[in-house]
């Protein structure tokens, strides 16, 4: 079929970065801190990919004979988001940092904001966990009408709102708005994110409504590059969002890691000469960002049960990288990511997997897919292939 296949499970960090304290991180290591929180990793099929073959991560045994090759990834871009790590697993380097706001906007641009969108007024203006202010100010918000707006450690404006106050379609074109008539110059954040939510047996909980608005790449992607060869580009879950829907000829949106997997199936098992490219966000969003290791733990072996069936649908002339783009330790005090490595396996059917070792940059999977596809080229990174 001859398809490249990149997974991304989002937030799945396998160790601190050497800068790791610059960012507020040292000690980060989502993978091992699950592992001891919860008394061992239970990843069979990851196991043999040769996920124990990367770092000490208790419960998973180094494996003589990996299905997979196997290394581990350090991010040049600055920053710890999904933005920056995403850009660079498509082969291009951020050498500036997104703006930040720890302490809450700016009165101009909160001004801004309720002049343009039109609001009457806000909520929060804050650095928050999602879900805390929601619980925090969610009646607040149904007696006012007014959004809630908050931030966190990454370069993102969220707007949370109940779907029953301000419906999804305003909701919607308010964050268009934010970002296309507001977030300019220097107030260029990386994200602006729709958060709806609403009320389920007296409680406030957010839906699977998110909507990501990112900001254009500044250079070609191997996404550009490879569509620009007429290589068929798939792109699944959140990746659409990240790249602004550059060089993508297909999007699917999902809701879920299960339906993110069910589309990576359906894909791989039925295009030809394409390029996938997949984000699987459950990890981040529910489990990472809520500090809930045993829920990361069993998002993980959702994903390994899935796995052979993932493996199944392709032949010996396919390559399935499995990756990530920033960590997100659960176990940590905060609530963000964390400035980490991120594993990486590649599998090949019939391939001896070999020790790749630790790659300088995340460039080197978007490298690697231009080898693939013996296509020439200006991004960053090294083959790996």
């Amino acid at each position: 079929m001859k398809n490249y296949i990149i997974i991304v499970l989002d937030g799945v960090g396998i160790g601190e970065l050497p800068d790791a304290g610059k960012y507020k991180d040292k000690g980060s290591h989502t993978l091992k801190n699950i592992a001891k929180k919860i008394g061992g990793l239970q990843l069979p099929n990851l196991e043999k990919f040769g996920l124990g073959n990367i770092d000490n991560l208790p419960g998973l045994a180094p494996q003589k004979n990996p299905l997979a090759s196997y290394g581990k990834m350090a991010e040049k871009s600055l920053g710890k988001d999904s933005t920056s790590g995403h850009w660079e697993l498509g082969g291009f380097q951020n050498d500036f940092e997104f703006p930040t706001y720890p302490d809450g906007f700016p009165d101009s641009l909160i001004e801004k904001f309720i002049k343009q969108t039109g609001v009457r007024g806000i909520l929060g203006n804050k650095a928050a966990s999602g879900t805390e202010i929601i619980e925090e100010l969610g009646d607040r918000h149904v007696e006012t009408g007014y959004p809630i707006v908050y931030t966190s450690a990454d370069s993102v404006f969220q707007i949370a709102a109940h779907e029953d106050v301000i419906p999804l379609d305003k909701l919607y074109e308010i964050c268009k708005i934010t970002r296309h008539q507001i977030l300019v110059d220097r107030h260029r954040l990386g994200r602006v994110i729709a958060r709806p939510f609403i009320t389920e047996e007296g409680v406030y909980k957010r839906t699977t409504n998110r909507k990501d608005y990112a900001v254009d790449p500044p250079g070609k992607t191997i996404l550009n590059v490879l569509s620009d060869e007429g290589v068929n580009t798939i792109a699944i879950g959140k990746v659409n969002d990240l790249f602004n829907y550059n060089g993508i000829k297909i999007s699917e949106h999902t809701k879920s890691n299960i339906q993110g997997i069910k589309k990576i199936i359906e894909y791989a098992g039925n295009v030809n000469g394409s390029f996938i490219f997949a984000n699987l966000v459950d990890f981040d969003v529910y489990f990472g960002h809520r500090n809930d290791p045993v829920g990361f733990h069993n998002a993980l072996k959702e994903f390994d049960h899935y796995l052979p069936e993932i493996v199944d649908v392709i032949d010996e002339t396919d390559v399935l990288v499995l990756t990530a783009d920033h960590g997100n330790d659960p176990t940590t005090p905060s609530t963000d990511h964390s400035r980490e490595y991120v594993p990486l396996l590649v599998f090949r059917k019939d391939k001896e997997g070999n020790n790749l070792g630790v790659r300088n940059t995340f460039a080197d999977v978007a490298q690697s897919a231009a080898h693939f596809f013996k296509i020439n080229n200006s991004l960053k990174g090294e083959s790996f292939l």
